[in-house]
């Protein structure tokens, strides 16, 4: 139960910091990208303590702004979240 908790709160966690970084447009760059990195770290996290193999690399080859490092990040972010909605099919089943 605390495993579920601490997972439902990495969760909360990592979704109001991918969506504070869209719902304020004076956030800068820099900001987003780091709310962006934040949120797949969160999300990786919580997919090793379910006992799933993460791949934790992002590809930012050709990145160059932060803009483009931001999309990147958000991509690897929706392709965890697959990932976790996937376990968490299995384990209902």
């Amino acid at each position: 139960m605390k495993k579920l908790t601490a997972i439902a709160a990495t969760l909360i966690t990592a979704s109001v910091l991918s969506t504070s970084a869209f719902a304020s447009d004076d956030d800068n760059a820099s900001d987003r990208f780091q709310s962006a990195r934040a949120g797949v770290a969160a999300l990786t996290v919580t997919l090793e303590n379910l006992g799933a193999t993460v791949d934790k690399s992002v590809d930012l080859n050709g990145a160059y702004t932060y803009s483009q490092k931001e999309a990147a990040y958000n991509a690897k972010h929706s392709d965890l979240q697959a990932q976790f909605d996937e376990l968490r099919a299995q384990s209902a089943e």
